[in-house]
């Protein structure tokens, strides 16, 4: 490396290399499971989450008791725990007879603290506490968060777990996401705090409207990610949804999440699969609707970085957490190792 190349780093620097503030944005079980490759190689993670989920327990709770949905949120804290093994299988356990069927006990447990705290940040922060986790776990707003769309066909739909059923049922393409009365809607204070502060920023992988783009939707979200001097990146999605982006190239993925930013320039970096899909996984994924996304060619002003990323479980498509990890941070020291 010739030395003009070489950069002088402060104490600050040092420490941000070594152990950077990185805000991972999402939901579902794309956000939960990337968390567990970052956490290997930081604990100044902050998880920013959608409380949007109106479907299973998680939205019999919202409706019984007005609690934000804590499914998400659970996972999250569970991906980012000491001994994650072990509360796993306890805040998963889901009871199968009497009043409480279909409920998992995290949740509930959420709800129980959520009782005796003064509002629901701190009983996720409580909830934190005893589970010794890594950073820490927000949700984007403690308002009521209702998603709504409207499809090509001129349909309306609200509630996010109707929103894919419908889609796929009327067979038309989502053309827009919002939120009810998002007016009334305001952002985790802590969450724009930390995007603020982050050295990066990850969007993904998950559900391109229902987990990832609905945050977008929570005002000043999208501005702090542009304000922010972080490097952002977007972590791609291997196979459509049914119902939610059926049919939808990964340049049409972009497009949405660029549409939402607010900037065809903000994704600094995209992180890719191009490991070939086996013949009978991805048979059996397109009998279901759904297919396998052939990874961007080019990608505008972003920097792309494809790597074979495919984790077969059965017969599920997952991302190889650790690999996609191992490529945020190597790009992320070589660019604070390197002038500019």
């Amino acid at each position: 490396m010739s030395p003009e190349k070489i950069r002088r780093f402060s104490t600050k620097d040092i420490i941000n290399l070594r152990n950077p503030s990185v805000v991972a944005i999402g939901g579902g079980t794309g956000l939960s499971s990337i968390l567990r490759g970052i956490k290997e190689y930081t604990d100044n993670i902050t998880a920013i989450v959608t409380v949007g989920d109106d479907g299973g327990s998680s939205g019999r709770l919202r409706a019984d008791m007005g609690l934000l949905p804590p499914g998400d949120i659970r996972n999250c804290i569970l991906a980012l725990a000491e001994d994650e093994n072990l509360m796993t299988d306890l805040f998963n356990y889901r009871f199968s007879e009497g009043e409480l069927k279909g409920h998992n006990f995290g949740n509930l447990f959420l709800a129980a603290m959520d009782g005796i705290s003064y509002d629901f940040y701190q009983a996720i922060r409580r909830t934190s506490e005893v589970l010794h986790i890594k950073g820490q776990v927000l949700p984007v707003t403690l308002d009521p968060m209702i998603l709504c769309a409207k499809l090509e066909n001129g349909t309306i739909i609200e509630g996010e777990s109707t929103i894919p059923e419908v889609a796929s049922k009327e067979k038309s393409k989502i053309a827009e996401i919002y939120l009810r009365d998002s007016e009334l809607i305001n952002p985790l204070v802590a969450a724009i705090e930390a995007i603020e502060e982050a050295n990066r920023i990850i969007l993904g992988p998950g559900s391109l409207f229902t987990s990832v783009i609905c945050n977008l939707l929570v005002p000043r979200i999208s501005q702090a990610i542009k304000n922010s001097n972080a490097l952002t990146f977007w972590i791609t999605n291997l196979a459509t949804q049914v119902g939610e982006t059926t049919d939808m190239t990964q340049e049409e993925h972009l497009k949405q999440i660029q549409k939402y930013l607010g900037s065809e320039n903000e994704i600094d970096v995209i992180i890719q699969n191009n490991g070939e899909v086996p013949e009978e996984i991805n048979r059996r994924y397109i009998e279901a609707g759904q297919e396998f996304i052939k990874p961007l060619k080019e990608a505008g002003n972003s920097v792309l970085l494809s790597d074979d990323l495919l984790l077969i479980e059965g017969n599920k498509l997952r991302h190889k957490t650790d690999r996609v990890a191992e490529l945020l941070f190597n790009y992320y020291l070589n660019q604070n190792t390197i002038k500019k």
